[in-house]
């Protein structure tokens, strides 16, 4: 488990039912075993005064980033749907920020950009905003799923300057293709973010 400060913050990363419940359209294998272990590193950083944030896939039922509409992805995560509510098992701290991404139909793998599933075209989340306000130093994060979301969560803090962990024990990969989520720790890890 991380030692948190008021200087830090733990981002958790997706952990919604279309992924977390083995009942979603995109679940990942073993998503909801992760949720008691994020539940206790958001005590402990709520105990310490850390920010806690969480992010959520919140889609339109129509997007390029879906396979219907010409995307790679299954249905998931349409907004105000079961499908994107968070995992009924997860504990979300009082008054906690919700970053969601992906509202106007852009792929949202990362907390802090989405981009235009077409063109490329990045945009900012409101996630770096939250983090400048409370004066956060360090980014913890856990989630769903290591090599997309948590991945491209990760790549962003570190190159906006954040020291960042990913809770190894506490993330599941899609494994899309075999290997992905290991693949993915070593890209992190490459690039400066420390996978405990």
């Amino acid at each position: 488990m991380a030692t948190y400060d008021p200087r830090m913050a733990l981002v958790v990363v997706d952990v919604q039912n279309d992924f977390a419940d083995p009942g979603g359209s995109l679940y990942v294998k073993g998503g909801e075993a992760i949720v008691p272990r994020i539940n206790d590193e958001t005590d402990s950083a709520v105990g310490a005064g850390a920010l806690v944030v969480y992010t959520q896939d919140w889609h339109p039922p129509s997007t390029p980033h879906f396979a219907k509409d010409g995307g790679v992805w299954p249905v998931h995560c349409v907004h105000d749907t079961p499908g994107a509510a968070f995992h009924a098992d997860l504990v979300v701290a009082p008054g906690a920020p919700v970053v969601r991404k992906g509202t106007l139909g852009e792929d949202g793998y990362s907390g802090f950009t989405v981009a235009d599933p077409r063109s490329g075209e990045r945009a900012a989340t409101e996630l770096a905003r939250l983090l400048g306000e409370r004066a956060i130093e360090r980014v913890v994060i856990a989630g769903l799923a290591t090599d997309y979301c948590v991945k491209a969560t990760a790549l962003d803090a570190v190159s906006l300057g954040f020291p960042t962990t990913v809770i190894g024990d506490a993330v599941r990969a899609v494994d899309l293709e075999a290997g992905d989520g290991d693949r993915a720790v070593v890209e992190m890890r490459a690039a400066g973010v420390a996978v405990s």
